[in-house]
């Protein structure tokens, strides 16, 4: 696809108003399973349009699985502030992930291609997804963006390239503008989820694709599942039907909350991502760190992708730290803050820690997996001296 490097940054006055219209600025929640047809021939070409991915026609809305209005709404707000056509949401990130490789992979226009090229670190559920070959792909694994072209060379099959920045768990970045050069004309893939569209764009740098889990920044309350993906008309209308086909469909009251995240987000990511930078100095600074991972650092950023005309906006509000101490020295400090949440999960309005080797990484085969004395922070809205003073009483148990 066409490179459009014009897309406006998200403002506040973007994120309230994306989706809205003047005389309806709160999107109702329509909450009903099927809809009354007004004639037979009406119903049916509404329903064909829906089949193939398309917008209801004058024969309605027809049945719920196919279209509902709140997560239409949503799913406009998403497309805008990404900068891109459309969007369509599911109930949760992986089935938007998993969606997506069926759209590049299992329909006539793949054309029988089923390899995936993928750069690791990714999210676990997506490595293991993918590791697996569950939807019936095969994936060759890289390390870096220098990795894809080779992989490309060696596989002409290839129907997608899949990548993640910042990544998880370690928030590395990947320069975008480089994998949209090493991709050619093979699209590619980019779970966003830690940068949301406030503080990147992917499709800025040529990403076909977009994926976020809803469930964290944009629902930004640890209270909803989804999972949404941005993109062209002609990805849209492909993964509109595999929604309808697999049922994977967003549930309209979680529609409703996630479009009312977005209401917030920039405020939420920018006082996050605030408190991150002090938390990341702290800690590199702290005896008991080993090493932090977190761009706003010194060497946490060496292609200089963060800024206001770079890549990205913010360093963000995702870390992760090694404990001196390893797997024992992690897991103390896991388990005892009190102030932090010890949870799975990110993105949510209060601080979470978490210990991927053991959690969303756990399945990931051995040589990716992250250390056994990593922990995951995600920064939350707290004031930053609480937090510090949370992890400080933390690390005198060790």
């Amino acid at each position: 696809m066409s490179v459009d490097r014009n897309i406006a940054r998200v403002t506040a006055t973007t994120a309230v108003h994306a989706g809205r219209i003047v005389t309806n600025p709160t999107p109702p929640i329509d909450l009903s399973a099927t809809y009354h047809l007004p004639g037979v021939d009406a119903g049916g070409e509404s329903y064909a349009e829906l089949i193939a991915g398309r917008g209801p026609t004058e024969g309605g809305l027809v049945y719920q699985r196919m279209w509902n209005p709140t997560t239409a709404g949503f799913e406009q707000a998403l497309a805008e502030l990404e900068g891109l056509p459309e969007a369509v949401s599911f109930g949760s990130g992986m089935a938007a992930i998993s969606a997506c490789l069926l759209a590049a992979t299992a329909v006539p226009a793949a054309r029988g291609k089923r390899h995936i090229v993928a750069v690791r670190p990714i999210y676990g559920g997506t490595d293991g997804l993918l590791s697996k070959g569950t939807l019936g792909t095969q994936v060759s694994w890289v390390d870096d963006v220098a990795g894809i072209a080779p992989a490309l060379a060696a596989r002409p099959d290839t129907a997608l390239v899949v990548v993640e920045t910042p990544a998880n768990p370690t928030a590395r970045l990947l320069d975008l503008d480089a994998v949209a050069a090493a991709c050619g004309e093979v699209p590619y893939l980019v779970d966003s989820t830690f940068a949301t569209p406030v503080l990147q764009q992917p499709a800025r740098h040529g990403a076909t694709l977009v994926v976020h889990s809803a469930t964290k920044y944009i629902g930004g309350h640890c209270d909803v599942l989804g999972g949404v993906v941005a993109t062209t008309e002609e990805w849209a209308a492909r993964l509109r039907d595999i929604r309808i086909q697999t049922g994977a469909l967003l549930h309209p009251l979680a529609g409703y909350l996630l479009h009312r995240g977005l209401q917030t987000l920039p405020l939420r990511i920018k006082r996050a991502s605030e408190s991150a930078q002090s938390l990341a100095e702290w800690l590199a600074a702290h005896p008991a760190v080993e090493r932090v991972h977190y761009p706003g650092l010194t060497g946490g950023d060496p292609d200089g992708l963060v800024g206001p005309d770079r890549q990205m906006l913010l360093p963000g509000a995702m870390m992760a730290f090694e404990m001196r101490g390893g797997y024992a020295a992690a897991a103390t400090v896991a388990e005892n803050v009190r102030l932090i949440l010890h949870a799975a999960s990110l993105g949510g309005a209060e601080s979470l820690i978490t210990h991927p080797a053991s959690l969303s990484h756990r399945n990931v085969h051995p040589d990716a997996r992250p250390d056994a004395g990593l922990l995951r922070f995600s920064v939350g809205l707290e004031d930053a001296p609480d937090l510090i003073a949370d992890l400080e009483a933390a690390f005198a148990k060790l």
